[in-house]
């Protein structure tokens, strides 16, 4: 068994599985080469719409770097072992179509920085997150430091991260770091429901917004306005607009078609 990440598309749908229950799923170089890879092709891919990013079994969505892996290797043999995860979660974060994250168990360390990098993070019920490398004689270093104080404000990242806290699924809620939790029986058809919203939306459109989003929130208030109006300009003068217009006045569901 290969224990690499699995792919399956479907109507426009990208569904990613990591696929190691039995080391719960925890980023091996050779994960994380994978989820590089695949995070390239679906980036270009033209079909995909939407991307689904989940976990094998029931135990773990994702329990971090493979530290078993790492054992024995000094830190300056480490280098190739944190490009490849950073590289691996920045790829994730750049997709350009919606990503969804369906947490089937808990996720510490880099399996978290893997959730912060998708748009929409969906949790069962009793998983723990958290980022608990200060606990490990290091800290987050593919992303947890910027990332989580953007979705969840600096206070709250802090108590996080430098107290090495692992949290409820019901605190991830209260805090917005997830945006639903739901039994585990439950959390297929979840997901399968934000994906059919997504797809009842523009692709074109959940595209540029996504991108007004992540390069406007770190710049000042008129040069995100000045981005936000080249990404809506990129919708306006699309075939989508139109058609959306259409179905508006005609009182019937848009077929729209990315262009």
């Amino acid at each position: 068994m290969s224990e690499l990440p699995v792919l399956e598309k479907r109507d426009g749908v990208a569904w990613v599985t990591l696929d190691r229950p039995a080391a719960r799923n925890a980023l091996s170089l050779a994960v994380n080469r994978e989820l590089l890879r695949l995070a390239r092709e679906l980036g270009d891919d033209p079909e995909v719409r939407i991307v689904v990013l989940t976990g094998a079994g029931d135990q773990a969505f994702c329990a971090g770097a493979d530290l078993k892996e790492r054992k024995g290797v000094p830190a300056a043999g480490s280098k190739p072992y944190i490009d490849a995860i950073s590289g691996a979660i920045d790829a994730w974060a750049r997709l350009p179509r919606p990503t969804v994250c369906a947490l089937n168990g808990s996720a510490y360390g880099g399996g978290l920085e893997l959730a912060l990098a998708c748009d929409l993070r969906v949790c069962v019920e009793g998983a723990e997150l958290g980022l608990t490398e200060v606990r490990l004689g290091i800290m987050p270093g593919a992303g947890g430091t910027q990332r989580l104080p953007r979705l969840v404000g600096v206070a709250a990242a802090k108590e996080l991260i430098l107290l090495g806290r692992r949290i409820s699924a019901a605190r991830a809620l209260a805090l917005g770091l997830v945006v639903e939790v739901v039994p585990a029986a439950d959390l297929r058809a979840t997901v399968e429901g934000l994906v059919a919203e997504l797809a009842g939306c523009a692709p074109r459109s959940l595209q540029m917004a996504k991108a007004a989003i992540d390069r406007g929130i770190d710049v000042g208030i008129d040069e995100g306005l000045r981005i936000e109006r080249q990404c809506y300009d990129v919708t306006l003068f699309s075939e989508d607009r139109d058609e959306g217009l259409r179905a508006f006045a005609e009182k019937r569901p848009p077929r729209y078609t990315g262009r």
